[in-house]
């Protein structure tokens, strides 16, 4: 169920999520998130996720309006000239159309290991703090068939505003399992955001269990010393790890993994975009498992 609210002004307490979308860790802290853009809208209002509200422009009424129709919560949508969107967001938004969503709850490692089917596909992602590449990794993991995406405690979240457009939506799609602490000591903390970390696991704790119940840890790691990606095994249960650009993955989540690959490349190039090295990787476990 859904009501048209036309609003002619941007003073409305209830915009303020819009006016401030460019605080994603304020957002975090809320346990909300703004999505923007035609397709990562209308895959958020496709998904599970609770949706708060809606923003844009009403000549995109009708085309939104069977999937509004068909949401379960009661919802505003904000109907606005383009000229007036484009004053609240500060810059010319092509497309014209935002949603606030709700962080869902937690899931747990053991339901996700419980529902899903062998040989699983899982991808860890340890200090990785550019939310574009978050997404990029969220989308290649939705592409290859990956049951969940564990972020580790010292990464970013995968719903932050840039995380969730570079995603294209997918991440609505994808079990997260999130070992973070929420949002930063300087900012106030909702209670439902503060409900949805049950643990204060660790990545590397949480791979060692992985491990204690049958599934590889392959690292990702440029500097493997001697295998690469085609010598290494995917065919079983496996979890792919991933670190940051800068300095990889840290020595202890390293060290809480079965082995370490590289992907071959020439000797003047020293790693790919970490959402690059996702695709090969993700790509080369697809690719072995179809043989087998």
């Amino acid at each position: 169920m859904f009501h048209l609210q036309k609003i002619t002004s941007l003073d409305l307490p209830e915009l303020a999520p819009y006016h401030t979308m460019r605080r994603s860790l304020e957002h975090e802290a809320q346990g909300i998130f703004v999505a923007e853009g035609e397709k990562v809208v209308r895959r958020l209002l496709t998904s599970r996720f609770e949706v708060v509200s809606v923003l844009l422009p009403e000549k995109h009424l009708d085309a939104f309006r069977p999937l509004l129709a068909a949401r379960p919560e009661n919802l505003t949508v904000y109907l606005a000239e383009r000229k007036l969107l484009e004053a609240l967001i500060g810059f010319v938004f092509y497309q014209g159309v935002l949603a606030v969503g709700k962080i869902p709850p937690p899931v747990a490692l053991d339901d996700i290991l419980a529902k899903s089917p062998q040989p699983r596909l899982l991808v860890a992602l340890d200090e990785l703090s550019n939310a574009e590449n978050l997404g990029a990794i969220a989308r290649n993991a939705i592409a290859f068939g990956v049951q969940a995406l564990i972020v580790g405690e010292t990464c970013s979240s995968p719903f932050l505003r840039r995380a969730v457009r570079n995603s294209m939506g997918t991440i609505f799609q994808l079990p997260v399992v999130e070992l973070a602490s929420i949002g930063r000591a300087d900012l106030p903390v909702s209670p439902d955001a503060r409900q949805r970390i049950p643990t204060k696991q660790t990545l590397a704790q949480t791979l060692r269990e992985l491990r204690a119940r049958g599934v590889r840890c392959i690292a990702a790691h440029p500097h493997a010393g001697g295998k690469t990606l085609s010598q290494a095994d995917f065919s079983g249960d496996c979890c792919i790890v991933f670190g940051s650009e800068g300095h990889g993955i840290s020595q202890t989540v390293l060290e809480s993994c079965d082995e370490a690959v590289a992907i071959p490349m020439a000797n003047d190039v020293d790693s790919l975009n970490v959402g690059a090295a996702a695709a090969v990787f993700l790509y080369e476990a697809n690719r072995q498992r179809k043989k087998t």
